[in-house]
């Protein structure tokens, strides 16, 4: 039986060329044709698509509001729960090691597999069915959102997924400062003690490498 079957109701679209879907489903552990490209095309198409669908239903809002929304929409974390609401994972092709790791779970694999299955249909079929595809699996979140809410950063929600479950707050701890004044590297250590997990995140600034130490804890928790 054909595995991918399955995505025809899911995606709104039927691939005519179905190494291409397989493809997208191939992470670069697993063969030498896998989809870190299409996941290129994917993702700048998923932005694009998005922007439009923004700018039209919220003629009001100005472009500071649309950016917030946009990046609530494509940022990795959304595209992965989009990935395990439809199962994604189990078609995932994986490498040995990357299987024996958890890699069908992982959300940034997961997350990659939604913008090369975008990138895949827009290189079959054009910006029209990968438009169609893009509403389908986006409709019910850009139903609800509301340009008026505060959207949380990445520390917000670890330190409320921490204290949900009565843990202390992580410790945030500038491990490296490398590069000139004018284009500086921060490399910041997030740990939280009693989990005995510790990540490492990366910025031009102490705030935005904070901001992905805090990212990569969380994904690391969510996916345990």
């Amino acid at each position: 039986m054909n595995p991918y079957i399955r995505l025809d109701k899911v995606l709104g679209y039927t691939f005519e060329n179905e190494a291409l879907l397989e493809q997208a489903f191939t992470h670069r552990s697993a063969a030498k044709i896998h989809n870190e490209r299409l996941e290129f095309l994917g993702d700048a198409v998923l932005g694009m698509v998005v922007a439009d669908l923004l700018y039209l239903q919220f003629p009001e809002q100005p472009e500071g509001k649309l950016t917030r929304m946009r990046s609530s929409l494509v940022k990795g974390d959304t595209l992965a729960l989009i990935a395990k609401e439809h199962d994604f994972g189990a078609l995932l092709k994986l490498g040995s090691g990357e299987m024996k790791s958890g890699g069908h779970r992982r959300s940034s694999t997961l997350a990659d597999v939604v913008e090369a299955v975008i990138g895949a249909i827009f290189l079959e079929a054009g910006i029209d069915a990968a438009k169609n595809t893009i509403i389908k699996l986006f409709a019910s979140r850009i139903e609800k959102l509301d340009p008026y809410r505060q959207i949380k950063d990445n520390k917000t929600q670890l330190q409320e997924f921490l204290q949900s479950r009565q843990l202390p707050l992580p410790n945030y701890e500038v491990i490296s400062i490398s590069g000139k004044d004018h284009a500086q590297t921060f490399e910041v250590d997030c740990t939280v003690e009693p989990l005995n997990t510790s990540q490492i995140g990366k910025g031009k600034s102490r705030r935005q490498a904070e901001q992905n130490a805090a990212k990569q804890t969380l994904e690391k928790l969510l996916n345990e």
